[in-house]
Order: structure tokens, then sequence, then C-alpha cells
């Protein structure tokens, strides 16, 4: 069992960073698969970055690649997503999630689910 909990959104405008935040409870945080995925008022929850457990792999969505970047702390157990060139379409919650195996971009094979952070880039 881990419980997740995402801090570091806010409102930025366009062009600017942010630095999401996922810390886990338990133990057990280097077992797990990490994701992070997103969902825009009135649209389905999307992928966009996901780390294997012990860092060594990692996956992105096509419209976050080269801009963001997924990274963990297992000591600290701590998930971050660092995001530059942000951009107005990046607006959304931003959810941390977890699952034990490998990384995945189907948020139907995640297990553990942080309540979500909000991500505003003005234009």
């Amino acid at each position: 069992q881990v419980q997740l909990v995402e801090s570091g959104g806010g409102l930025v405008q366009a062009g600017g960073s942010l630095r999401l935040s996922c810390s886990a409870s338990g133990r057990t945080f280097s077992s797990y698969s990490m994701g992070w995925f997103r969902q825009a008022t009135g649209k389905e929850r999307e992928f966009v970055a996901a780390i294997s457990w012990s860092g060594g792999r990692t996956a992105y969505a096509d419209s976050v690649k080269g801009r963001f970047t997924i990274s963990r702390d297992n000591a600290k157990n701590t998930l971050y997503l660092q995001m530059n060139g942000l951009k107005p379409e990046d607006t959304a919650v931003y959810y941390c999630t977890a699952r034990i195996g490998a990384p995945a971009q189907d948020s139907d094979r995640y297990d553990y689910w942080g309540q979500g952070t909000q991500v505003t880039v003005s234009s």
C-alpha cells in the first residue's frame, strides 16, 4: 500500500517552468514504477510520463517530450516532474500514480493515485 500526495502546481505564464513533486508514504516506494497523468477540463485523463523503480527507464507522451523530465529520489520517497517551456495546452490537473511492475502508459494499469495538483498556464 502506498499513499501519494502531489504538490508544486500553480499559475505560470506560457514559456515558464514548474516542478511538481509527489511524496509517497510507505517503505516500499522503490518497488513501484511511477507515473504522471493529467486531465484537462472536459477531457479524458492522459499519460504524461512514467519511470521505472530504479529510474533507469523513462517514457514520455509525444506532447511533452523534450520539455518535461520525470525523475525520482527513492531515498526521499519522492517523484518529480520538471516542466519547462509550458504551453496553455498543458493546463490540467496533474496526478501522480504508482504500480508494481514495469512503467505503463495505460492509466488502468496503475493501482494508486494522488489527489492531483492544478497547473494553469496563461497565454
